[in-house]
């Protein structure tokens, strides 16, 4: 019988987990959507990759850093963005940023809590390189 209740103890979290709604932002996950990868030939060794990002109303997401130089477009919506060592940028519809391979993004957020915004993403990065690395994992 015990066997059973830890089992049920294990499992039920995470059925339940799937659900019941989402009651944080911070339990959200941004939604990536690779649109286009290409190598360049030009640039031996490298890739463009380019895909669309969608965050969730009120979506915080972890802090990570990208093995890649980073051209980001936001399509619609407006979120927050910090780099370590620089201050919080509000970014619009409309407006770009960028991020070097070396930049720890410490703060990235929907700042509506209502409605979706959406980034168009181009990434240079090394041919076959993960493009997104948690901070957890990152030696800065």
């Amino acid at each position: 019988m015990n066997k059973m209740w830890a089992f049920l103890l294990f499992v039920l979290p995470l059925v339940l987990s799937q659900l019941l709604p989402s009651t944080g932002a911070v339990d959200r996950i941004a939604k990536e959507v690779p649109l286009m990868r290409k190598e360049l030939p030009d640039v031996p060794g490298k890739e463009g990759l380019i895909e669309t990002v969608v965050f969730s109303p009120g979506e915080v997401v972890p802090s990570h850093r990208h093995n890649a130089d980073v051209f980001a477009y936001v399509l619609e919506g407006t979120i927050l963005t910090q780099l370590k060592g620089g201050k919080p940028q509000i970014v619009h519809s409309g407006e770009v940023f960028y991020e070097s391979p070396t930049d720890l993004h410490v703060a990235s957020r929907n700042t509506s809590n209502t409605k979706p915004a959406k980034l168009l993403v181009f990434f240079v990065k090394k041919t076959g390189a993960v493009s997104t690395v948690p901070a957890v994992n990152t030696a800065h």
